[in-house]
């Protein structure tokens, strides 16, 4: 991936790993899962669509409309109501980690739909062993409470859609103005939750807590997030895009940790290793270029024959005013038959 694609993870990484933990404080001050989904979007959209407005970049909308819509059920209408369900049921680490079978899905559906994205065998190794660190997490953590099942089959629900919503934006959406697109996409699904949200009001008004977590979602999480995300598929493509959510978990759990007194088990541990893993292997296994290069810079010495040893096949031979210890300070001079000056280099640029 370009250092670009790497910058645009790295942001959408902690951005989104971010909104389970404010997700959990919304929901347990007050705020129902409809009008969470609800505030959050119309604040991202109206962020979102006034920046967009602004740099003019709203007219290429008109003719993408079916498209907009679909990417507004799938990405955002669907998947956030139900994400705030779960979290009802669900410790916010343990919806995070969930979500991370974002890539393991779209991989699935690459198959049929999207040929150009579909995994080659690193990814395909990496995409397991993630999947795998998943199931570890599921399977030591959730197996017996009903409940927590319940909530578990809603976050799905969610990975469902996280998993559509690219493939959407990339083969429907391309070439818009990310602040436009999503911006539009926000406004659409915001229509569409307006009803369920007047169903479901709060019993009592959220507490000051719970108002500001949804304030967060909308500008950090959503508006923020969804340009950056955005980004990063043109970049970096929509399997590798969605490989953000084998990180996110990382995120939550600390925070979830921190701040929210959770207690991941061994199962958590177990399954986060391999979910880093996973994610490792599934952009190709490489560093990133700045990583890379500094690799690249430590030197590694030569293996340089001892000076006073004859070499086999070679003639020792005394080396007179500029010999061997006479020369400059950081030179080294090997003479093994050969005239002196090809064969001398400084000690600092001795490279494999």
């Amino acid at each position: 991936m370009t250092r670009r694609a790497w910058l645009a993870f790295a942001a959408a990484s902690v951005i989104w790993g971010v909104p389970y933990l404010f997700i959990k404080i919304a929901v347990n001050h007050g705020v129902t899962a409809p009008v969470l989904a609800w505030g959050r979007v119309t604040l991202g959209a109206l962020v979102l669509l006034a920046l967009a407005w602004r740099a003019g970049a709203l007219g290429g909308l008109r003719t993408r409309w079916f498209g907009l819509l679909a990417f507004a059920v799938a990405e955002v209408a669907i998947p956030f109501p139900m994400l705030a369900i779960g979290e009802e049921r669900v410790p916010s680490s343990l919806a995070a980690i969930m979500v991370a079978t974002v890539p393991l899905i779209g991989a699935l559906l690459a198959m049929r739909f999207d040929h150009s994205e579909r995994p080659t065998p690193i990814r395909a190794l990496g995409l397991a062993i993630g999947f795998g660190g998943v199931i570890a997490l599921v399977g030591i953590d959730v197996a017996g409470h009903r409940g927590e099942l319940l909530g578990i089959g809603a976050i799905m629900i969610t990975a469902t859609g996280y998993a559509i919503g690219p493939m959407l934006l990339k083969h429907r959406l391309a070439g818009l103005d990310p602040r436009a697109t999503m911006g539009a996409s926000l406004a659409i699904a915001s229509v569409l939750l307006a009803p369920w949200a007047a169903l479901d009001l709060p019993s009592r008004a959220p507490s000051a807590g719970g108002i500001g977590s949804v304030v967060v979602l909308g500008v950090l999480c959503t508006a923020a997030g969804f340009v950056v995300y955005a980004i990063l598929i043109g970049e970096a493509g929509t399997s590798r895009a969605t490989v953000i959510t084998y990180v996110n978990p990382v995120v939550a759990v600390t925070l979830g940790v921190l701040l929210l007194g959770e207690h991941p088990g061994a199962g958590a541990v177990a399954g986060l290793l391999l979910i880093l893993a996973g994610g490792w292997l599934s952009t190709d296994g490489r560093l990133p270029p700045g990583m890379s290069r500094l690799a690249a810079r430590v030197p590694r010495r030569r293996r340089v024959p001892s000076a006073g040893l004859p070499q086999p096949g070679t003639r020792q031979r005394l080396l007179t005013g500029r010999g061997v210890g006479l020369g400059r300070p950081g030179m080294h001079y090997a003479s093994n038959g050969a005239q002196f000056g090809r064969h001398c280099r400084p000690m600092h640029d001795m490279r494999a």
